[in-house]
């Protein structure tokens, strides 16, 4: 997953790690939702003039909707253009069609596919759907007429097994394109709320059920939609989680470089994902004659020092990437920038012990603790600690919210929902602190809900 700064190239920089993943002889996907012209620019394969220059007598071939394309010149590498606007109408008749009953019952007339126009945000959902696929290996069967209404029409097959050995997804700028990554995890949630599956009634009880409670009963087709979506999710949702799944930021050093940096890194520790590398791009070469150059070469290395010291504090590679002096344009190019990139900062095994939970602490899998660990001091100050690893958030930047079994936690533009861990249902939130880069809630057991903590509390004449 490449994401980054707006503007500082991500997509560059998406291109230049597919191409030189295709170099090493591993099959790779590139996905990207850029325009045509911009993606055929970038890797070459817009038709040229004789001098070399683009030409506008004939448009840049594009793939079909929906469509891998094998990349000129990059053996092993594919290109699959995200057409969100395709795929949401591609969507709306699917969902019309699944409801034509109740389009019937109010008289309502379809809307046709060619007056459908995309809605803010469909994108998204495009670029969530094509990952999936990517993933699934639907090849052959997706793009294709006859393909199943409502499915994702994002084939993925190089062959007929449809897999690929690294996928490059050139995701929206950040904090966008990191919450995007959020999102199924979210709508999971709000479906679980809107449609809980506790509620499912059998289909011969909801006659009698819905005289008694005076309200027609939800129909069946609404909790096997919410099933449906709920899975669709929860496989996005692996991939992204998956310990092969790695985000790289991208960034053009500047005044804020290191804070933005700071801002992404709290939000993706915030959401569980893999910080792989930071790539500092478009550095431009010092020692110039030219002092116009100079200044802003001298510009950037004051910036490049600051995200320098930053990546050691948190070890997280820091990789600079050289400026070519035009716009890279073809694999070759683009291989090349890859080849030219210098590791500034080595991940650092020994650095962020604190981030960790301690050895024997309580966390991750086979417990019920979504993030971070859980200490038990009740022996000690009477109480549990939720341990939860923010690096690089700001105290005046946090958000901490507790609304029954669940724990709402922000850092900046970046929010998660946590549910409770069961030896925590039973608490209140008595405070909390940040301290290393680590937010420590504390929870205190509460004496309506625990016993023997209202036994200890209760006066001496009166326990029983």
């Amino acid at each position: 997953m490449v994401t980054g700064a707006g503007g500082a190239g991500r997509t560059t920089v998406a291109a230049a790690t597919a191409c030189a993943a295709a170099a090493q002889g591993h099959r790779t996907l590139l996905l990207s939702a850029e325009p045509a012209g911009r993606l055929a620019a970038l890797l070459g394969t817009e038709p040229q003039d004789a001098d070399g220059t683009p030409s506008d007598a004939h448009p840049p071939a594009e793939p079909g909707p929906g469509r891998p394309a094998p990349v000129a010149g990059a053996d092993g590498l594919w290109l699959l253009r995200i057409d969100s606007g395709a795929e949401f109408r591609r969507q709306a008749v699917a969902l019309q069609s699944r409801g034509k009953t109740v389009l019937d019952l109010l008289g309502a007339a379809a809307l046709d596919e060619d007056e459908l126009t995309e809605l803010p945000g469909a994108g998204a959902f495009a670029l969530l759907r094509a990952l999936h696929a990517a993933h699934t290996g639907q090849a052959g069967q997706a793009g294709h007429t006859g393909q199943a209404a409502g499915h994702s029409a994002y084939g993925t097959a190089q062959g007929a097994d449809g897999g690929w050995d690294i996928v490059v997804a050139d995701m929206p700028a950040a904090p966008e394109g990191l919450n995007l990554l959020a999102l199924p995890e979210q709508l999971r949630r709000y479906l679980r709320c809107l449609v809980p599956a506790e509620r499912r009634t059998a289909r011969a009880l909801r006659p009698v059920l819905a005289q008694l409670a005076g309200a027609p009963m939800p129909a069946e087709w609404l909790y096997a939609a919410a099933k449906r979506w709920s899975e669709e999710l929860a496989g996005v949702q692996r991939i992204i989680e998956s310990p092969a799944t790695v985000v790289r930021l991208v960034t053009e050093p500047g005044p804020l470089a290191a804070e933005s940096l700071r801002t992404a890194g709290a939000g993706l520790r915030l959401h569980g994902l893999a910080l792989e590398s930071v790539v500092a791009n478009r550095l431009l070469p010092t020692g110039s004659s030219d002092a116009w150059l100079a200044a802003l070469a001298g510009q950037q290395q004051t910036a490049l020092a600051a995200l320098r010291e930053k990546c050691e504090a948190e070890s997280v590679p820091l990789c600079e990437l050289p400026h070519l002096g035009r716009d890279p344009r073809g694999p070759e190019d683009l291989t090349a920038l890859a080849a030219a990139a210098r590791t500034a900062v080595a991940a650092d095994q020994a650095a962020g012990e604190g981030l960790r939970p301690p050895a024997g602490a309580e966390s991750g899998p086979g417990t019920d603790i979504a993030y971070g660990w859980l200490e038990d001091r009740l022996a000690g100050d009477g109480h549990l600690v939720w341990h939860l690893p923010m690096p690089g958030a700001e105290r005046d930047e946090l958000e901490l919210v507790r609304l029954g079994d669940e724990l709402t936690v922000g850092v900046g533009p970046y929010r998660r929902v946590l549910p409770l861990p069961s030896a925590l249902r039973r608490c209140r939130v008595s405070g909390a602190g940040l301290k290393g880069g680590v937010l420590g809630v504390r929870f205190t057991p509460d004496p309506e809900l625990w016993p023997e903590q209202r036994a200890r509390s209760a006066p001496a004449g009166r326990r029983g």
